[in-house]
């Protein structure tokens, strides 16, 4: 395999110090390891192979049960209430041109996470989505980092 060109934000490097901003206002407002879920979420239904390998890479107190079930969520006995609505907002945002983000799922990540938790939320979909978007389209090789 090989990269179309290398990501854009490293062609443009004005655009990667706002690209991280962006995620960074919003980290301190939810926990590591439902960032690390949504992200890894995220990148498996946008196919992003580098998102995937670079979020397995990445030091948490995840385990390997959370994360091989991650993509089965639904089946699976490894995560939280709060987990799961966070997880189907996630898919709801990611494949917004399907039904969009449908009220019942809105409403259920509402029972576990007040307004400034729901924004942040949506912001690292949003985040995460962006980067799968512009690997994926350049075809960024897993495992050869930037």
């Amino acid at each position: 395999m090989q990269a179309r060109i290398r990501n854009p934000a490293m062609i443009l490097p004005e655009a990667l110090a706002p690209a991280q901003a962006l995620a960074k206002v919003a980290d301190p407002i939810l926990p590591e390891k439902l960032r690390h879920l949504v992200h890894l979420r995220a990148s498996q239904i946008n196919g992003c192979a580098f998102c995937l390998e670079l979020h397995t890479k990445m030091k948490t107190d995840e385990t390997p049960q959370r994360l091989l079930t991650v993509a089965a969520w639904r089946d699976s006995p490894f995560f939280t209430d709060a987990e799961r609505a966070a997880l189907a907002l996630t898919e709801a945002v990611t494949r917004i041109a399907d039904d969009g983000v449908p009220d019942t799922v809105w409403d259920d990540a509402k029972k576990h996470f007040d307004e400034r938790q729901l924004a942040a939320l949506v912001l690292h979909v949003a985040v995460v989505n962006v980067w799968n978007r512009l690997n994926v389209a350049t075809r960024q090789v897993a495992g050869t980092g930037w």
